[in-house]
């Protein structure tokens, strides 16, 4: 038997938030993350998992769609638009397993999604990757301001604006985003998106990145099915192209 993930490293005694409304799950989950040496709190319905995270804001939130009160995807949409609580990672956990539903839920906000049943390894998986992105980006010490043309990704305040109108994204969106626009017309392998931003966890599927790819091209594209900034490089991968440059 493994023993938990002692080499990664973390700020000390992270705290997961768990939304969920099954007692058996709440119990399954805690024992499994206590055992991996994180702190758990647990909330039994959206309203007051919703509390929680506002009263006490955790590394992470592990979350339930179909709860009573409040839904999953309620509570994704309202901790993304509170800057309280905007920068902690969601990790919807849910039965429901449909390509709609995982969609939904990462076009609310969500930054990872995975279906039940599932394994607790690739839970743990998941949480490592999650967490290790968030300290990563808390870390970051480069110039908050990055700009291409009329577009500015501010990494200190987690904006982006293009000609001066703030974009809405998700803390995933964002980094995806930031990271090809620090790197103009070089075309990047989805894996190796994949590995950048979940770590390298093998469980990540590919349309979790097409998702939020989808949803950058709704804002920042001038025309979305048409896209002159985030190209798809086909068989390949993905690029940014520069605004200033696009316009030809």
């Amino acid at each position: 038997m493994m023993p938990p993930h002692a080499a990664e490293k973390r700020t000390e005694s992270e705290e997961i938030l768990i939304i969920e409304d099954n007692l058996d799950m709440i119990e399954i989950l805690k024992k499994e993350l206590t055992r991996h040496h994180y702190r758990v709190r647990a909330a039994p319905d959206g309203e007051t998992g919703l509390f929680e995270a506002k009263r006490q804001p955790p590394a992470l939130v592990i979350l339930d769609l179909m709860l009573p009160g409040l839904s999953g995807w309620d509570i994704c949409r309202l901790m993304k638009a509170d800057p309280q609580t905007e920068t902690i990672p969601l990790l919807i956990l849910t039965a429901l397993a449909e390509e709609a539903d995982r969609i939904h839920g990462l076009e609310s906000g969500a930054d990872d999604y995975l279906s039940k049943p599932f394994s607790l390894r690739e839970l743990m998986a998941r949480v490592r990757a999650l967490l290790r992105r968030k300290r990563m980006a808390s870390d970051e010490k480069t110039d908050p301001l990055l700009r291409s043309g009329p577009l500015v990704i501010d990494t200190a305040r987690h904006e982006i604006r293009m000609a001066g109108r703030l974009l809405r994204f998700t803390r995933i969106e964002f980094g995806i985003l930031k990271h090809l626009a620090q790197h103009p017309d070089k075309v990047f392998k989805r894996d190796e998106l994949i590995s950048l931003l979940w770590g390298e966890s093998r469980f990540i599927e590919a349309r979790n990145l097409d998702v939020h790819i989808h949803s950058i091209r709704q804002q920042l594209e001038p025309d979305p099915a048409n896209p002159c900034f985030l190209i798809t490089v086909r068989g390949v991968g993905y690029k940014f192209h520069p605004p200033e440059e696009a316009t030809g």
